[in-house]
């Protein structure tokens, strides 16, 4: 493990720096270049807030994920693509555990995603009970996501963390696609895909096989994941669409080890303590069969007037033998979204007003027993019937007004309800939490000085109600006491670009977040939530992207830059006597960094590079334990190109190229200070993809 001197932040900073100069310097060299051989920075636009707008004219802070950014890592995952944006954080306690942040801790989600709201292809991903299994979804699946920072209650209800659309790759021809890869501890992945384009229909289907062993003991991870998209246009004015995956996920969890254990052994699972096993012993694993289906129907009234209304439906078999007992859940959820739109011009102004609703529906039996070593027991630990409604309307006006400002008023009020019946109780008990109506206004104002530059400053109150898994969390311990999180986030930003080849953007915000939600265990490991008083987030994000050289030869050679500063504080937060009023917030880096280059060439070669900086953080709320801060240098090296006349895409990567001992998912607040689960250290990858096409411009 290469050792990481103290001034490491001040190293970071410095190559940013001359990075930056380098930019300012190479400026005269851009100019030269002819424009027909100039390949630069296109202009990302976003549907964020419904706005269909170039970036720089959105107030609001949007980080954006295309099919470009997922290529330049191996196919098997999600997280290093995420993890190039400043403020989002993804980690993965073992292959497929995954946890994600949007400006914030993950205090909230010891497992699974809670507190960040995920739309896929316009309708609800996280379901009723707020929880989100991101890890159903292939990274085929995915053709572009973009993550809009800070409460977004405007159109999308309830959250402080965030939001996330997530859409399927577009359909531009016909063609079939095979990959295959394989890697280092046992990783396989094979996926294949069609899709075909005609001028009333656009259909995708896609099925992939991925499967690892892990490089911890427990840790195998197998997912195969069916997915179809199916477009009708029956008309200009009517769209019909259809989207369905069905995945059959199941991986190990090998537990948290402590200091000693984690130094003497990382690849070891939890061992057994005492009368607590261990991981392996009870065969310790998550095992998740997923149908999700959705219709969306999009009609165009008018220039003017245009509705888009959807209806999705889920079930998940979810079975966790872990080291502590057996759960099993049925989870059916279904729910409705409806978004109108509707243009309005006049003399000296034009805008847009976006109103709607959403409503969604869970239930689901959640039956927790003692473990036989991976096998149900009889002795019932707790046994409810658990439901969520979930209701909200809103509404968004959008003004452009003269010289060139933007002015954006939104506000989004939220119903929402548990009831849990406890029917290992007798007489059977029924629990019924009605949370008072919130409103969630969000203010925003945006001007463009010039095609360069524009400012922002924006104002949202963000209200979060604890989650299902929350309010009964894997203890069995009904929690009624449990609050939801509100508060305040203000934010300014700034975004320019020149010559189509330097963009920046910087963003400052502050939010100030009441009933923190925060995570304890108990001794074997169980979870359980309570409220922390409140937390003073402050924060500084920053991006830089930049072509340094275009040539005939060398079609791209870019370089790029993604900084967050996180200044998080606990306010006035005591708990069980213990004063933890003023301490960072457990589990948040103060400072992360990412710089990537990406290279192509005209022959078909192509390098993509990126390191990654995570500074130390703490582990528990008394800020006594700390997770050390760790480099990531990881590149993928390929050729594109056609053998007679098929397309393909041969790529060899490699991760953790500096062989780094660090634990990307961390158990915050863990009992017995078993905080680490070891990442893989240097590891590769080897893969193929090839096209066949089908379209008639391809003869």
């Amino acid at each position: 493990m290469i050792p990481l001197p103290t001034t490491s932040v001040f190293q970071i900073l410095r190559v940013s720096c001359l990075l930056l100069a380098l930019i300012v310097l190479s400026r005269r060299a851009w100019s030269q270049n002819p424009p027909d051989t100039v390949r630069v920075l296109r202009e990302i636009t976003v549907r964020a807030y419904a706005a269909d707008r170039p970036l720089n004219e959105i107030p609001a802070s949007v980080g954006v994920i295309d099919g470009a950014s997922l290529s330049r890592f191996s196919n098997t995952s999600l997280l290093p693509a995420f993890n190039t944006l400043p403020g989002v954080r993804m980690e993965e306690r073992s292959p497929g555990s995954y946890r994600f942040s949007i400006r914030g801790s993950l205090l909230r989600s010891p497992f699974g995603i809670r507190n960040v709201k995920f739309y896929w292809n316009g309708l609800p991903l996280t379901d009723g009970g707020g929880n989100t299994y991101f890890n159903l979804m292939d990274f085929s699946s995915l053709g572009n996501a973009e993550v809009i920072k800070g409460p977004a209650g405007s159109l999308y209800g309830a959250g402080t963390g965030g939001v996330v659309l997530l859409t399927s790759p577009r359909v531009d021809d016909s063609q079939a696609q095979l990959s295959l890869q394989t890697g280092s501890f046992g990783a396989n992945r094979f996926g294949v895909s069609v899709q075909s384009k005609n001028g009333s229909a656009y259909n995708r289907v896609m099925y992939v096989h991925q499967r690892a062993d892990g490089y911890r003991n427990q840790s195998a991870f197998r997912r195969d994941a069916f997915h179809a998209d199916i477009t009708l246009f029956a008309d200009s004015r009517n769209v019909l669409s259809t989207t369905l995956f069905y995945t059959d996920l199941s991986y190990q969890t090998p537990g948290g080890l402590t200091r000693a254990q984690y130094d003497a052994d990382p690849r070891q699972a939890r061992p057994t303590a005492g009368p607590i096993p261990g991981a392996q012993a009870q065969k310790a694993e998550v095992r998740n069969l997923t149908t999700y289906s959705g219709l969306t129907y999009e009609r165009t009234w008018s220039a003017r007037w245009s509705t888009t209304a959807g209806f999705y439906a889920s079930h998940t078999d979810f079975k966790n033998p872990s080291i502590r007992n057996f759960e099993s859940r049925e989870e059916r959820n279904f729910g409705v979204r409806l978004l109108n739109t509707y243009r309005m011009d006049a003399a000296s102004w034009t805008g847009r007003i976006a109103f709607g609703g959403e409503f969604q529906k869970l239930r689901t039996p959640v039956r927790v027993v003692n473990n036989l070593g991976g096998t149900a027991g009889t002795t019932i630990i707790s046994d409810d019937d658990i439901s969520s409604t979930l209701s909200m309307g809103f509404a968004q006006v959008e003004v452009d007004l003269p010289h060139q400002l933007f002015l954006t008023v939104g506000a989004s009020l939220q119903f929402l309800q548990f009831m849990d019946e406890r029917l290992a109780q007798n007489p059977v008990q029924t629990e019924v939490r009605n949370f008072s109506p919130e409103l969630s206004p969000r203010l925003a104002l945006l001007k463009k000085f010039n095609p360069v530059w524009s400012v922002f400053v924006s104002a949202s109150r963000g209200f979060s109600p604890p989650s299902v898994a929350e309010v009964v969390p894997s203890t069995g311990i009904y929690n009624p006491g449990l609050n939801p999180e509100t508060g305040w986030s203000y934010e300014v930003g700034i975004r320019g670009i020149w010559n189509k080849a330097l963009s920046l953007q910087l963003a400052f915000y502050n939010f100030q977040l009441k009933n923190t939600i925060v995570i304890q265990r108990d001794a074997s490991g169980a979870d359980y939530f309570i409220n922390a008083g409140n937390t003073n987030q402050n924060g500084v994000e920053a991006e830089a992207s930049w072509v340094l050289l275009r040539s005939p030869r060398i079609p791209l050679l870019k370089c790029w830059t993604a900084l967050t500063l996180n200044h998080y504080r606990f306010g006035n937060y005591i708990n069980d006597g213990q004063d933890y009023s003023g301490n960072p917030l457990t589990g948040v880096a103060p400072f992360l960094a990412v710089v990537g280059i990406d290279m192509s060439t005209r022959s078909g070669l192509y390098t993509n590079i990126t390191v990654n900086f995570v500074d130390r953080m703490s582990l528990n709320d008394a800020h006594t334990d700390f997770a050390s801060s760790y480099f990531l240098l990881s590149a993928r090296i390929g050729f594109r190109g056609p053998i007679r006349r098929i397309p393909f895409d041969f790529f060899i990567g490699g991760d953790n190229l500096l062989d780094q001992r660090y634990s990307l998912g961390n158990d915050l607040n863990a009992f017995g200070r078993r905080y680490f689960n070891a990442a893989p250290p240097v590891n590769y990858v080897v893969g193929i993809i090839a096209r066949v096409s089908f379209s008639k411009s391809a003869e």
